[in-house]
């Protein structure tokens, strides 16, 4: 099958294309293996066809049998139906109907990688780890995601129930969700105090690096900046090209990020561009167990250059890239091609970014309460077939923690009472002491003391 090239597009989940003259040298051995195995594929397909009780439509068979084997490479490799892939860019060029979840699946269960901070998933309350059971009553139980995704879908203003069952819960709990139109605005940004700046970015889109400088354009305007506050928190990703180009903003120089894969097309390597000095303030990076993916290798190029101080918990540990591949008939293909790695050559895969200064997010409540129950957070390494991280296999088995959801803190500049949004918010809190630290030593490094004294 020949395969249509284009130009590559860098994404996390990537449209990146490998030409159709490049392949991996297979052994005479493994081809006639592969055919025989076919030949088994095609027999039993026309045993299906003759005797199956009922007349079969033989495309969607082959496309699900397509789906289960990419299910059993990995998680995130998947085959995209025309739907499905228009979907796909609709996605990430910010711009679709829906409820605002990132999900997975997870032994064949449906399950809540990160609610998108703002959305209507994230208001009705959802979290991180919840498994979905029904959608609007159809059962999920091994339902390919991209199904999911069309059912979470639809018009703006439509409603959709889900079955959701939490760790904990005794029965199943309806959550009627109406559907919205979901931000195309990525980033939203204030000043905590004067001069400290807090920027979220809720995931990576196309436009994001063009808000993230127009933000920082326009607090800039309002006042000099002295430090800044990067949330990603609860961040599921987005385009690789674009979590390269927001560190870049903060970078002077040097490597932000290196790919590997089998082949050699896949090796790249992305360089940092110098600024000029702009920029060049105190920087505090928060995540948490729902930072993933274009979060990370934010976090790990500003960690690995020792450019800012990251602060919160673990991050999910998401360290592949997939390559969406366009097919005949306006289908796709969604393969993890490679593995990236940090400046210094970390893979974070099913391991995460572990924080320069750890502090987990301890819910807020007006009275003080015992033995608060915390919910299980989902990190690559709990998917079924999840990608091995060779590199360290120790610190593999002790990636997933417990630990709780972060709130919201992605709303618009003066939409809420920032002494509120710290109050309840441990974890920026800590930031902003640390970022608040850190400018204090800067300014201390710039005053000159005369020797007279």
């Amino acid at each position: 099958m020949k395969v249509k090239k284009i130009l590559p597009l860098l994404f996390l989940f990537c449209f990146l294309h490998t030409p159709h003259s490049t392949v991996a040298e297979i052994s005479q051995e493994q081809r006639e293996g592969t055919y025989q195995q076919l030949e088994v594929f095609a027999n039993i397909l026309s045993i299906i066809q003759e005797h199956y009780f009922e007349e079969i439509d033989a495309n969607a068979t082959i496309e699900g049998a397509i789906s289960g084997m990419l299910l059993s490479l990995d998680p995130h490799s998947s085959y995209l139906t025309a739907d499905d892939f228009n979907e796909l860019q609709e996605e990430t060029r910010g711009h679709f109907s829906g409820v605002g979840i990132e999900i997975t699946i997870q032994e064949g269960l449906l399950t809540v990688i990160s609610p998108i901070a703002g959305t209507p998933a994230d208001k009705a309350g959802l979290q991180a780890n919840d498994l979905i059971v029904k959608i609007d009553g159809e059962a999920t139980k091994s339902m390919p995601s991209m199904d999911a995704v069309r059912l979470l879908r639809g018009p703006k203003n439509s409603e959709v129930v889900l079955s959701i069952y939490r760790d904990g819960w005794e029965q199943l709990k309806d959550f009627t969700i109406i559907r919205d139109r979901i931000p195309l605005q990525s980033v939203h940004g204030l000043f905590l105090e004067p001069g400290l700046a807090y920027i979220r970015i809720t995931n990576f889109q196309s436009q994001t690096t063009e808000d993230l400088k127009e933000t920082l354009e326009t607090l800039s305007e309002e006042t000099e900046l002295k430090g800044l506050i990067l949330d990603l928190r609860n961040n599921p990703g987005g385009l690789l090209e674009q979590a390269i180009s927001v560190s870049d903003i903060f970078l002077e120089e040097g490597l932000v990020v290196y790919t590997k894969g089998r082949i050699p097309e896949q090796n790249m390597t992305f360089q940092a561009h110098t600024n000029n000095g702009r920029n060049n303030y105190p920087l505090v990076i928060l995540v948490n167990e729902g930072s993933a993916s274009a979060s990370e290798i934010v976090a790990g190029a500003i960690q690995d250059h020792k450019r800012g101080v990251i602060v919160g918990s673990t991050t999910f540990g998401k360290g592949s890239v997939q390559t969406i591949l366009p097919l005949p008939g306006g289908s796709g293909l969604r393969l993890t091609t490679a593995r990236y790695y940090t400046p210094n050559g970390r893979s974070i895969q099913a391991t995460g970014i572990v924080p320069d200064v750890e502090v987990p997010f301890i819910p807020f409540v007006e009275q003080k309460s015992k033995n608060l129950p915390l919910p299980n957070f989902l990190r690559e390494a709990d998917l079924k077939n999840h990608i091995v991280n060779k590199n360290n296999e120790e610190e593999d088995s002790k990636a997933a923690k417990n630990t709780v959801k972060a709130p919201d803190s992605g709303q618009k500049k003066g939409s809420v009472n920032i002494e509120e949004r710290l109050k309840k918010d441990n974890q920026l809190r800590s930031a902003l002491n640390i970022l608040k630290s850190l400018n204090l030593y800067t300014h201390f490094r710039t005053v000159t003391i005369p020797k007279d004294v």
